[in-house]
């Protein structure tokens, strides 16, 4: 579609701006030739593009956050290294990388950060996966405590911290081992409990099998689980939750 005939036609009234946003939904992506960004996601879906940075070459990687960030896009990565943070640095020099979370991001706009959600774990082996979730969703938007080290060995430590869930609208749970801790929040909690399963553990663990299973099989009520280390498709769906709390309880202001 010719984006400039469309627009022709909503000045001259032949096409209304619901029909027009409509149409503008589904363009437009840029062709790289071995990347195609797409650059209307966030006007789709309400979140920018994300880039996944393990595996991919050096020489592809800074030239997609170097495309982004001269349209003027925020840039979020995930499963980046340090050698890929010092390449994507050297083209755009406001990038940000976190070694834990193995983060690697560029703002172009600071978002102010709304609702809340709470990311615990049950241990710091876990943080980092609580990590790429909690930096994840701050980058989009949300408001984000951290509750870390609660896990069910001394239960206690998650007690003597429960008003840390007040006025949330989701937590996240991310627990090695034998996952637990989710099931547990789940059943102390009246909002939604999304666990991430971590590869922490010893042999019969199986690299974060184990913790899956138990999330999966938890008979405490409200629980979504993600993939192992999955902390990114948490914080996306924790966001949504987040955004949807907000805007119906100001509805109900309004109201």
């Amino acid at each position: 579609m010719d984006v400039a005939e469309l627009l022709r036609r909503v000045k001259e009234g032949a096409v209304s701006i619901e029909a027009a946003e409509k149409e503008l939904k589904k363009l437009p992506y840029e062709d790289l030739g071995f990347a195609k960004l797409d650059h209307h996601r966030k006007v789709r879906q309400g979140f920018e593009e994300v880039i996944y940075c393990s595996g991919k070459a050096t020489e592809h990687l800074v030239k997609i956050y170097r495309t982004l960030a001269e349209e003027g896009i925020s840039v979020l990565g995930t499963r980046a290294d340090q050698e890929q943070y010092e390449a994507v640095r050297e083209a755009v020099p406001e990038a940000v990388f976190d070694p834990v979370s193995r983060i690697l991001k560029v703002e172009r706009q600071r978002k102010e950060r709304i609702g809340k959600i709470v990311v615990c774990t049950g241990g710091t082996a876990d943080v980092p996966a609580a990590e790429e979730a909690a930096q994840t969703a701050e980058f989009f938007g949300t408001q984000v405590v951290r509750l870390f080290d609660v896990g069910v060995a001394g239960i206690h430590r998650l007690l003597s911290n429960m008003n840390a869930f007040e006025g949330a609208t989701c937590v996240i749970a991310a627990a090695g081992m034998e996952g637990a801790l989710a099931g547990v929040v789940a059943g102390l909690v009246d909002v939604p409990v999304i666990a991430v399963p971590t590869s922490v553990g010893y042999g019969a663990s199986f690299h974060g099998l184990s913790a899956l299973l138990t999330m999966l099989n938890s008979c405490a009520n409200g629980i979504t689980v993600v993939n192992i280390d999955n902390g990114y498709g948490a914080a996306y769906v924790a966001t949504q939750i987040n955004r949807l709390a907000v805007r119906d309880f100001g509805k109900g202001q309004e109201a």
